[in-house]
């Protein structure tokens, strides 16, 4: 079987994930899923990154996808049953769980997340989770309910304080016709990310560092109120994994969302402001800086201690104090400060002229401008139109993408900047 089905390299954009890949040793155990079928386009992909792929297949799995297929596609033997005696004895569990550079879960279902978790081994594809010694990705896959279970999310948590990385889900329509996260992640993302897991040293950034601030801040008013606003951290985090993919040192300090941590960076979470400019000063040194987060500008003086509550004299009069400049309070760190600050300038009028301002003003090298107007959908929304500014005052007027490639275009930016100062 093996000697019909051959790969080439010419059609794989990416050339650095091929040569992350190349001769790399995958153990993909398939759960069972409906999005099963995308493993077996994810066992053509990696293969044709030259990496070598053998599958375990659970009996879930087999529901979906045949072993006959996975078999095909992978050219190698498909193992099943931890019973099997000719299995054992030619590829015991303990050597199939550890020779490999990786083991990815994909999809992870929420009944086997749940048996990772609990270091349960019922069958071959927990014994072998169990029993490895090299690093382990997950690509979760369930109805949204299943996702946002708070079981699910503390088994997750788990995982990920075990240094499991998780790729996904994402959010959008599902084979049951609900909507949400819990969706699996399109494969391209998945041979990225794991190409991130198993590092770049070669990716044009290696060996340098990178600071990035996400999403929104709270800050409280009394123990169950705040002040937010509406970012949801999508661009920072695309920022914060494309900086990974291209082999920086990425530290993501990042304040409430409802995002799945990024695959291959340190992830800091804070609520407030002040919280994140102390994680931001801890990070330093750093070479590169990328201000994304949404600051809140202003804080309650002094937050309630107890709730507080109506008593008909009226709203309360909240004295506001205002709350660090972490762009500013990084571009001006002394000799600590990074090579590269970038920051974003979310506006409703006057984009570019505000944006100069602000790059002159905070002493920024880049500012990336964008009109978060609620009538372009950028709060929250998968696309962003920006205008990039800097300290010449000279303006790049990107077309609108999504933001992946907003941060993939950055990155690359980034990258070229590195290189003519070399």
């Amino acid at each position: 079987m093996g000697h019909y089905i051959k790969y080439s390299f010419q059609n794989v954009d990416n050339a650095e994930d091929i040569m992350v890949l190349q001769d790399k040793q995958i153990l993909l155990i398939i759960s069972g899923g409906i999005a099963a079928f995308k493993s077996l386009d994810l066992i053509r992909r990696l293969r044709e990154r030259g990496a070598s792929v053998r599958c375990v297949l659970t009996a879930g799995g087999s529901q979906f996808v045949t072993p006959l297929t996975v078999s095909a596609l992978s050219e190698q033997k498909v193992y099943q049953d931890i019973f099997s005696l000719t299995d054992e004895a030619e590829m015991g569990h303990i050597r199939l769980s550890r020779e490999s550079d990786l083991v990815v879960v994909a999809p992870a279902s929420a009944d086997i997340l749940a048996k990772m978790a609990n270091g349960l081994a019922t069958d071959l594809a927990t014994t072998a989770l169990l029993a490895t010694d090299k690093p382990v990705a997950v690509v979760p896959a369930m109805n949204v309910r299943m996702w946002e279970h708070a079981a699910t999310q503390a088994n997750i948590a788990t995982l990920k304080s075990r240094g499991v990385a998780c790729i996904g889900p994402v959010e959008g329509d599902m084979a049951c016709g609900e909507y949400g996260f819990g969706r699996m992640s399109d494969v391209e993302d998945i041979v990225a990310a794991i190409a991130a897991t198993l590092g770049q040293p070669n990716g044009p950034l290696s060996g340098r560092r990178a600071i990035v601030t996400s999403g929104p801040t709270h800050e409280a008013i009394d123990p169950v109120r705040y002040i937010a606003n509406r970012s949801s951290g999508k661009q920072g985090h695309a920022i914060a994994a494309a900086l990974a993919q291209s082999g920086a040192e990425t530290i993501l300090i990042s304040g409430p969302t409802a995002l799945p941590d990024p695959t291959g960076v340190t992830m800091v979470k804070v609520e407030s402001a002040r919280d994140m400019l102390a994680a931001c000063e801890q990070s330093l040194p750093a070479e590169i800086a990328i201000c994304v987060a949404a600051v809140s500008d202003w804080r309650v003086a002094s937050a309630a201690d107890q709730k507080m509550k109506k008593n008909g004299g009226g709203p309360p009069q909240l004295e506001l104090t205002e709350n660090p400049d972490i762009l500013r309070t990084l571009a001006k760190a002394g000799n600590k400060r990074p090579r590269l600050v970038i920051g974003f300038a979310a506006e409703t009028e006057n984009v570019v002229e505000n944006a100069r301002a602000k790059c002159k003003s905070k002493n920024t090298d880049w500012i990336l401008a964008n009109d978060v107007s609620p009538a372009t959908g950028t709060f929250g929304g998968d696309a962003n139109t920006i205008q990039l500014v800097d300290g010449n005052v000279i303006v790049e007027a990107w077309p609108t993408m999504t933001k992946s490639e907003v941060a993939e275009r950055l990155v690359a930016r980034i990258g070229s900047h590195f290189s003519e100062d070399a």
